[in-house]
């Protein structure tokens, strides 16, 4: 059953509203000692989940999302909370107070931050594949997962040596050779999120979902959100006032602008690529919806 108009309309209202605030918290990041860091993180890390709770139960209804948001959160903590104190997967790292309080060893405030981005990398990746209005069986309970799990590292590849390396939200204590982030990083990142898309595609099997109810605007905003974020990444090479050199742990100097050029590239290539693909998927999206009988 299609939702009110006036229903999706408010919350399309609401979707756009997030949106903006998460484009004006990512021109925030140029502005350095303006607004309080901590600040700064939480208008990173709160639009997108408030933006994927209302997406999301509005298309896997709030049993769907909810069970999202609890197997991310669960999975996430799990592994960050065995990575600082191992150092398997990610590497031998630790989180400074800089992102608030901590649940155990791992700020709160990272935990919420796979939320949004986690959404919105499953949700590209539903229409890179194509068939939204295909049930999740066969052969689409391992391939989603695994496409979208690239797209959800493509965030942490643009980003991680400037929250770590310049701004040191955390800490990797022997350095590593992506200007001072080790390698290991995205390989375990990439193992972590692909347990939880695993999980929740597996939740999914023998559930329905009814995408002929929302227009391509609807998904095309989710697009645009993922896209915003890459756009702020390339913002960062914007000069301006600070330490043009800063030091890892293993001793290892790097240029600011390096990293942040760099960054802008990675977000353009890897980001803005899957951004594109999944924008251009979205008149197939239309003409399936537009087959489903009744429609």
């Amino acid at each position: 059953m299609n939702k009110p108009f006036e229903e999706q309309t408010g919350a399309s209202l609401m979707l756009w509203a997030l949106l903006v605030l998460y484009a004006a918290a990512r021109v925030l990041q140029i502005f350095p000692g303006k607004v309080p860091i901590g600040v700064v993180v939480a208008l990173h890390v709160l639009p997108p989940i408030v933006f994927a709770l209302i997406h999301g139960a509005m298309f896997y209804q709030w049993r769907g999302i909810l069970a999202f948001f609890a197997i991310c959160l669960v999975v996430g903590n799990i592994f960050e909370n065995v990575g600082v104190r191992t150092g398997f997967p990610f590497g031998h790292y630790y989180f400074t107070d800089l992102m608030g309080p901590k649940l155990f060893v791992v700020p709160i405030q990272l935990g919420l931050a796979y939320l949004g981005m986690a959404y919105l990398s499953w949700t590209l990746a539903r229409l890179i594949l194509g068939g939204m209005r295909n049930p999740m069986n066969g052969s689409r309970v391992v391939t989603l997962p695994l496409v979208a799990a690239f797209i959800m590292v493509a965030w942490d590849f643009s980003q991680d040596p400037v929250w770590s390396t310049i701004l040191h939200l955390w800490i990797w204590q022997q350095g590593g050779a992506y200007f001072g982030v080790p390698v290991s990083n995205f390989l375990g990142w990439y193992l972590t999120v692909y347990v939880f898309y695993q999980f929740f595609a597996l939740y999914l099997c023998g559930r329905s979902s009814n995408p002929s109810a929302f227009n391509s605007s609807y998904w095309n905003l989710a697009v645009l959100f993922y896209a915003v974020s890459a756009a702020g990444n390339i913002l960062l090479v914007i000069p301006r006032s600070g330490v043009s050199v800063v030091s890892d742990s293993a001793g290892t100097q790097w240029n600011v602008g390096d990293i942040t050029a760099t960054c802008a590239l990675v977000s353009i290539f890897t980001m803005g690529a899957f951004a594109v693909i999944a924008w251009a998927r979205l008149p197939e999206q239309k003409t399936e919806a537009g087959r489903l009988p009744g429609t």
